[in-house]
Formats: C-alpha cells, structure tokens, sequence
C-alpha cells in the first residue's frame, strides 16, 4: 500500500503573483524616445509601453518636437514623462541630459536606448569621418549613455540596447553592421561588468520590421520581397520590438543578462528545393 504525497504549490515568489504594472515606481530613461514619424518608432514603442506599465519616463532626445509628441501622448494617457535635450554622440550633452533627468525624478532604474542608423554603403567606400559617424552614432552613443547612467542605478536596473540582425549575416561589410556587432558584444561586457551590483544588461536583435526608418528608404514592392524573406512571412513592427525591450526592463527577467535576443519572426526564410540533401524536386 503506498501514501499519497500531495504538495501544496509554492506561491510565495513574487514571479508568482506577478501582475501590471510591472515599472511602477520606477523610472524609465529612454534614449531616442520622440515620436519620429506616423508609423511610429522603436524609441517611442518603448517609451509608451513603459509608462503604461507606471514607470515614470525621461525621453532623451535631439528633436524636440519628436519628444514632446511622446510626452503628450504619455500625459493624455495618465502617465508622467519629461523631455531631456540630448545629442547622444556628444559626451558633455550625454552627461548633462542624464544628470538633468536624474535630478528631475531622482532616480534612473530602467536605460533604453534605440539610436542607430546608416545606409548600406562598403567599409571601402566611405571617408574615415563616415566611419566615425557610423561608429559613434550605432555604437559609442550606447556607451556614453550607460557610462553616465550606470553610476545612478541600483539593484535591479536594467539596461537594454538596440542591434540589428544586420550584425548576425555575413554579407559584405558596413560600417552599420560592423557597428551593430560591436554595440552586441558591448553590452554583454556590460552585464558582466554591473552583474555584481544586480544591474542588468541585454541586447534586443531587430529583425525586418516596417516603421518610420524603414519606410524613409523602401517603396510597398520592396517591402513586400522583405516580408517574403522573413521566415514566418509576416513582417514585425516597432511594437514586437518594444513589447520585448519591456520584459527585459522588468523583474519578470530579473535572472536574464548578457544576452543578445533576436526578434526577427524567425529569421530569414529557408529556401524551398534547393537541391540540398533530403529536399524534393519537382
């Protein structure tokens, strides 16, 4: 005769009983956070989700109009956001805008930035201030603002920056891709680095999503070909992106750090009879 075991189940992490809003009583600092076009942005996405979620919001960008657009969005809402002038590839004005931010809600527990950019153009067609620009714009700007933040956060902040799946191909080099790399293994590093004092830090790899930069350089037949090439033929937009920036930014992830995750609907799509072994010819 064998006795029944029974367990009542432990319910006593906070995990458990998790529920929105996840941010509340946090401050969120979002770097290109302005609304930059009617099809919305990365930065924007993220910003939103944010202060829906209770955290207060610091929008650090150069286009003023773009932030108070987010801002006002944010206010009609019931959330409280405030615009940080920044030129994130300048060191004094990354400094002064976050130092401006943290005086102004008096704490920073969430860093987020999207900022990034460039055309599909050689490493052996540019000038050596191209190749700057590129660097500073994808990847120094990154540094900058975690430097002059990090120093604000305590336990259980986060940071999470923006790459491409650009940085995982191995078509011909760019300045953008090479940049978007470095930008990966930067916060990585980073993770490692503020591990010990509960900060965390991941990387979000975007895949083919349609929004504002997008839509400045690519007409509706070029946008679908992109789709067709995206493994799960739906293209994603700057919510997919955003909604996964937010969990990182969240207890919900307090045990992931040091990683690089690709939101890409799967990655490119495989080629159908290809002749490669086992496929069917017809």
């Amino acid at each position: 005769m064998t006795t029944e075991v029974t367990w009542e189940p432990q319910l006593e992490d906070s995990l458990a009983a998790a529920g929105p809003p996840w941010l509340e009583g946090k401050v969120a600092l979002v770097a290109g956070g302005g609304l930059s076009g009617p099809l919305g942005n990365v930065g924007f996405a993220m910003a939103w989700l944010y202060a829906r979620s209770g955290a207060k919001v610091a929008v650090l960008d150069r286009d003023r109009t773009a932030a108070e657009r987010t801002i006002d969005a944010i206010h009609a809402a019931g959330g409280e956001a405030q615009h940080f002038d920044l030129d994130i590839t300048d060191d004094a004005s990354t400094a002064a805008a976050v130092q401006a931010a943290h005086d102004h809600f008096g704490q920073i527990d969430v860093v987020a930035t999207s900022i990034g950019g460039g055309g599909a153009r050689s490493v052996f067609d540019i000038s050596e201030e191209d190749w700057d620009a590129a660097m500073d714009l994808n990847c120094k700007s990154a540094w900058l603002l975690m430097r002059h933040a990090e120093k604000h956060m305590t336990r259980g902040g986060a940071i999470v920056t923006v790459s491409s799946s650009a940085a995982e191909g191995r078509g011909p080099s760019m300045p953008y891709t090479v940049a978007k790399t470095a930008l990966e293994k930067l916060t990585v590093g980073v993770a490692s680095t503020l591990a010990p004092r509960g900060i965390r830090a991941n990387c979000i790899r975007v895949g083919m999503i349609w929004g504002a930069f997008a839509a400045r350089g690519m007409n509706e037949e070029q946008r679908e070909l992109r789709r067709q090439n995206v493994a799960m033929q739906v293209e994603g937009n700057a919510w997919d992106i955003a909604s996964a920036a937010f969990f990182l930014s969240t207890e919900q992830a307090r045990w992931i750090s040091g990683q690089v995750l690709a939101v890409d609907g799967g990655g490119f799509a495989i080629p159908r009879n290809t002749g490669a072994a086992g496929s069917q010819q017809k």
